[in-house]
């Protein structure tokens, strides 16, 4: 069997979390992990070398641009993808992401379906 990919959820809010990781683990390829603030987040990027982050903007600690920003310009983690997945869905947040270099942009309230696919989409790329 092959190997799991790990999934970090970041995200203030539980609920949300909570809906995010049960959608993740209908497919039973990923391994999830979770964080709640911005500290915690680099903390587990570093240690534990998700191969995907899905990430709110608005965290206590760091917000999620500044935590993208920081990922993408990092050597030892840049090639991790990056979902921005946001309550501001306008499309100045959405330019924002891109400047900072996350790899896709979702606003919410999203989709659960459209959310499993993507993150398939870039698993598949990634394993």
């Amino acid at each position: 069997m092959a190997e799991k990919l790990k999934i970090l959820i970041a995200d203030d809010e539980d609920s949300l979390r909570t809906l995010v990781r049960a959608v993740l683990e209908a497919d039973e390829q990923y391994l999830i992990e979770e964080a709640s603030d911005g500290d915690e987040v680099l903390s587990k990027v570093y240690n534990d070398k998700p191969d995907l982050l899905i990430l709110d903007i608005m965290m206590p600690g760091h917000s999620g641009f500044e935590i993208c920003e920081r990922i993408k310009q990092d050597p030892e983690v840049k090639d991790l993808k990056v979902i921005i997945l946001t309550a501001k869905g306008q499309s100045s947040e959405q330019k924002w992401a891109e400047s900072v270099g996350a790899d896709h942009f979702m606003a919410k309230p999203f989709s659960p379906l459209e959310l499993l696919e993507l993150v398939q989409k870039i698993t598949t790329r990634v394993s």
